[in-house]
């Protein structure tokens, strides 16, 4: 299951990049997908948003698809459950105690709170020189029970984000 698709709120997404700075981004104008990225091991409707939106973003930045592409795109998903505690503590003091020594107790509230966190992994080949030329990568919390357009909402806004660091500035 693609679960960086599911994130609740595209403003909670981190994202980060890295780029090889001998690479001559200014050259590069046509791209296609590899084979791994079109057969993603995620369910068939949102493997399609996610290859729209990022041939989305691409186009904007100038790209157009080929079939001799000057880069390719790769797709890698993963996630892990987390789980998080916060305690507090409550102090209670008996009559005539109060901020006292002895006296009193305390009690500690222990809450768990557990969800998951997805990440996607954009990888940009330059099928010349095949290295890795950029990367981009987007977290975020798992929501699992969102409508098919709050998903796809949730995945352009997502891949727009990670786009905005393209080309990287060196």
């Amino acid at each position: 299951m693609f679960l960086f698709l599911l994130v609740s709120s595209c403003a909670s997404i981190k994202v980060t990049t890295d780029f090889d700075k001998t690479a001559p981004f200014a050259n590069y104008k046509t791209f296609a997908f590899t084979p791994e990225a079109t057969s993603l091991n995620i369910d068939q409707l949102n493997r399609q948003r996610l290859i729209s939106a990022i041939e989305n973003e691409l186009k904007l930045k100038g790209f157009s698809k080929s079939d001799n592409p000057d880069v390719l795109i790769d797709l890698k998903v993963s996630a892990k459950n987390i789980q998080t505690a916060t305690a507090s503590s409550t102090a209670m003091y008996g009559p005539g105690y109060r901020y006292r020594w002895g006296g009193g107790f305390s009690t500690t509230t222990i809450n768990y709170d557990n969800y998951t966190e997805g990440t996607v992994f954009i990888d940009m080949i330059d099928t010349a020189r095949k290295q890795l030329v950029w990367q981009g990568r987007g977290v975020g919390t798992v929501e699992p029970n969102l409508s098919p357009e709050k998903r796809e909402k949730n995945i352009n806004e997502g891949i727009k984000q990670i786009f905005a660091k393209y080309p990287p500035v060196k």
